[in-house]
């Protein structure tokens, strides 16, 4: 079983900075995709960032030129930066990567960590 935890949620004035973070534990042989999604009130889940072992990104349009996404793999933790925060980041943001468990290749998710940013 893979668990993922993440942290650096919180309270930000429109403008600034947050940097979320995600460990990946548990029986891991490996790790191919990992990232970001988040889900506003009333919306649907929707893709933020997105890092491939590779080291290759792919980014939504809401977040190009203020978001980072970054991995350690040695440490199994995936990191976003952002920066120029807007009241319309608002969500809870989760976690998510692809690895090899203890059986096969599953998506597994963290239980989000919630981001407010204030006008």
């Amino acid at each position: 079983q893979v668990q993922l935890v993440e942290s650096g949620g919180g309270l930000v004035q429109a403008g600034g900075s947050l940097r979320l973070s995600c460990a990946a534990s548990g029986t891991i042989f490996d790790i191919n995709k990992m990232g970001w999604y988040r889900q506003a009130p009333g919306k649907q889940r929707e893709l933020v960032a997105i890092i491939i072992s590779g080291g290759t990104t792919d980014y939504a349009d809401s977040g190009k030129g203020r978001f980072t996404i970054s991995r350690d793999n040695a440490k199994n933790t995936v990191y976003l930066q952002m920066n120029s925060l807007k009241p319309e980041d608002t969500a809870v943001y989760y976690c998510t990567c692809q690895a090899l468990g203890s059986i096969r290749w599953r998506d597994y998710w963290g239980q989000g960590t919630q981001v407010t940013v204030s006008s």
